[in-house]
């Protein structure tokens, strides 16, 4: 491992560089350089002779990983899975997810969340602490919507600026200090037929008293030509990543929520020139386009899509569609993109409840589906607007429902101290 030259190029309030560097340390190279481009903007230009524009970007015995590709991080370091598992044992004592063993599957749980993200989470804080025997099953506990956010201030209580996995993390481990088990494991289906419900995981099946779907949502897959091509070398979706890399150069920024509109307003006081191109005719939700359309180096597109990203070894170009659906070629250093509207992921569940034409499971006030004992929230169910504060929210209303139905009390019964 000593013989293994690693170079880790991060920025300030950048995630996937944090979950790099956790990586690294959990196989056991804890020895590698680490470049800050922002503590250090020399480093800038070092990247930009490679032709990339984003971190994280880790350089092993010189060969270039752009982003965070823990997969093939493992193939170039020859990681297998015992020497990784060995090292986590040593590195990471206070580990939150275990595996699936007999012991699991042989337990009749009082209350199971599908979902370890704000929602899950808080839903084991409030079920763990009322004496529920609870289980939290999640299949990729880093890569939800929190988990992957850069930067969280707003979060009630919390008054420092930190990570949304740093927050994420906190709530876990203060549900798995009142008792509840995290588990990291895929649920297939589920079987909501009998009192007792089954999940069914690739190690066997996972049998609850009471259910709360906490799956969150996700972008959906499909691509702009030559985005995935890019990602790095041009395209980001991270303007606190990425944003001092464009300094003095042109970008544009296409979407219509109001992450776009903020990200847009950021990158105006980097980049010489922001073309912020909205696909239709009025923005999403509560954003308000007013925050950039005045800035003088902001320029708005309305009805124009991005069609294909090119270049060569770093983005040159896009092809637009205009307002008079006529294919346009614009000159452009960077693509910020935030288009993918969010599908949940409850595709699992089949008929098992009842859900909407979009996915979102439907619910009553107090998160109850339409099968006794069996609850949804977060991004698993329709909410005015999606932040983590009000998922935390449902979790708590849904283990307290949960509680009522596994102890059959005739009303929830509210926590105090």
């Amino acid at each position: 491992m000593d013989l293994v030259k690693i170079v880790v190029y991060t920025s300030i309030g950048c995630p996937y560089c944090e979950k790099i560097k956790n990586d690294l340390k959990t196989w056991g190279y804890t020895n590698y350089e680490e470049k800050n481009v922002q503590e250090n903007p020399s480093y800038f230009d070092e990247l930009h002779e490679h032709g990339i524009f984003s971190t994280p970007v880790t350089f092993v015995n010189g060969e270039a990983v752009v982003g965070y590709r823990p997969n093939k991080m493992k193939q170039i370091l020859g990681v297998n899975e015992e020497n990784q598992n060995n090292n986590a044992n040593q590195e990471n004592k206070e580990s939150i997810f275990q595996p699936v063993d007999k012991k699991i599957l042989e337990e009749v749980w009082d209350f199971v969340t599908i979902g370890g993200g704000p929602a899950g989470a808080s839903a084991a804080v409030y079920a763990a602490r009322g004496n529920l025997k609870t289980l939290v099953i999640d299949k990729a506990p880093t890569s939800g919507t929190l988990a992957i956010t850069h930067k969280i201030a707003n979060y009630p209580g919390v008054r420092e600026e930190l990570t949304g996995l740093a927050l994420l993390e906190r709530m876990q481990l203060q549900a798995k200090d009142f008792g509840a088990t995290f588990v990291q494991s895929n649920v297939i289906s589920v079987d909501f037929s009998q009192e007792i419900k089954e999940l069914e995981v690739p190690e066997g099946k996972i049998k609850a008293k009471s259910v709360f779907i906490a799956v969150g949502a996700k972008a959906p897959s499909s691509k702009i030509k030559g985005e995935e091509e890019f990602t790095g070398r041009g395209v980001s979706y991270c303007s606190t990543c990425d944003a001092a890399f464009f300094k003095g150069m042109t970008v544009a920024v296409a979407g219509e929520t109001e992450e776009a509109v903020s990200e847009a307003y950021a990158l105006s006081k980097h980049a010489d020139k922001v073309l912020f191109l909205i696909p239709g005719s009025k923005l999403k939700g509560d954003a308000d386009v007013s925050l950039v359309e005045n800035l003088p180096n902001v320029k708005i597109y309305w009805k124009h899509r991005i069609k294909e990203i090119f270049g060569e070894k770093k983005v040159e170009g896009i092809r637009v569609q205009d307002d008079q659906r006529e294919l346009v070629t614009w000159h452009v250093d960077g693509v910020f993109l935030y288009l993918a509207g969010m599908k949940p992921g409850t595709d699992f569940l089949q008929d098992a409840v009842e859900r909407d034409e979009e996915g979102y499971v439907i619910v009553d006030e107090t998160l109850r589906t339409n099968v006794d004992g069996v609850f949804a929230g977060g991004d698993a169910r329709r909410t005015p607007i999606k932040q983590a504060v009000i998922s935390a929210a449902d979790g708590c209303i849904a283990a307290m429902g949960a509680d009522q139905h596994v102890n059959k009390r005739k009303k929830m019964r509210p926590q105090y101290s």
